[in-house]
């Protein structure tokens, strides 16, 4: 008789090891009560002194959000070499994850296609694809054990006092005395809580917004924005034109803020969220917020890519106003 070939558990050991982690961070969490971490707006310095000086900008740190961005570059990078791998391997076997990745990609494709047209879709799909791929990692950051939980500790006012776990420097609930507060400062935060971020990819988007809308249709598209063609023939219609310019004008720019504070503002709440409740709650009941932040990060990032790409979609084919008053002439 042939001995049959035992199940390996090749594919379950992944399994274990989050199982693992699971008891560690109970274990953990029943030894140090978890103190929450200190909530800043602004992105925290790593140097004490700044990378580089401009005469008018000023001075350039090295944050913890800059660190979380070439992060989110190394993890893009890897995902692109494994998908490469795969296709260019003889047995042309994907497996499940190169599978989503390309159920993303077409999904996305489709998407685009049947919003801007197949002649624009191969130009503004890279678009659609790379901010939302980008922003699906960053915003998923949050769910990383360590992002913002793990740094160096500086001495505070209102800081918490430091125990010795494992060797370790760590924080734990309870008045310290004077002089000896400390507070956290993590080596990695996330990165789209950072404004500066959110505004410079809305910044980014709203830039090629403009650039294919001159592409596709040149000097006209400033149309768009400034019409007075009709200001004498028809004075009253040329007018509301002009007031319509205006407001296009006007919305241009609100879309900048509408992106920046839309991202910011929820995964912001999010990363507060997750920290109020894992300062509250046991471990195990963290995990239903877990996952609500995990949906939370995929819709800002759809709907960030999907905004940028119907707004490009808008720009190349304009408004249509030149067949309309040539359809009311005839």
């Amino acid at each position: 008789m042939e001995e049959t070939n035992k199940p390996k558990w090749k594919h379950g050991k992944f399994r274990w090891i989050v199982l693992g982690l699971v008891i560690l961070q109970i274990v953990g969490a029943n030894l140090i009560a978890p103190v929450r971490p200190e909530i800043v707006l602004p992105a925290e310095a790593l140097t004490k002194h700044p990378l580089f000086s401009l005469p008018v900008l000023g001075d350039f740190y090295l944050t913890n959000t800059m660190v979380a961005m070439l992060l989110v570059d190394i993890i893009i990078l890897i995902i692109a070499l494994i998908v490469k791998r795969q296709y260019s391997s003889e047995k042309m076997i994907p497996n499940g994850f190169v599978l989503s990745i390309e159920a993303l990609v077409e999904l996305i494709y489709n998407q685009t296609e049947n919003t801007a047209g197949k002649k624009w879709a191969k130009k503004i799909f890279p678009w659609f694809f790379t901010i939302t791929l980008f922003l699906l990692v960053a915003n998923w950051m949050e769910l990383i054990p360590g992002v913002d939980s793990i740094g160096f500790l500086h001495h505070s006012e209102e800081g918490h006092a430091i125990s010795q776990f494992l060797g370790i420097p760590t924080l734990v609930q309870g008045e310290a005395s004077h002089g000896e507060a400390y507070s956290l400062v993590p080596f990695v935060r996330v990165l789209t809580t950072d404004l500066n971020f959110t505004v410079a990819l809305a910044l980014i988007a709203m830039f090629m917004v403009q650039y294919y809308g001159f592409k596709a249709q040149g000097f006209k598209y400033l149309n768009k924005f400034w019409n007075v063609k009709t200001v004498f023939t028809k004075p009253m219609l040329g007018l509301i034109d002009w007031g319509v310019g205006i407001l296009e004008i006007i919305s241009e720019l609100s879309k900048i803020l509408s992106f920046s504070f839309r991202l910011f503002g929820n995964i912001f709440a999010g990363s507060v969220m997750l920290f109020v409740i894992g300062s509250l709650l046991p471990v195990v009941a963290q995990s239903a917020f877990l996952g609500l932040e995990f949906f939370v990060g995929a819709i800002q990032a759809v709907v960030f890519g999907m905004l940028a790409m119907v707004f490009m979609s808008m720009a190349v084919h304009g408004h249509g106003d030149d067949e309309k008053h040539q359809e009311h002439e005839a």
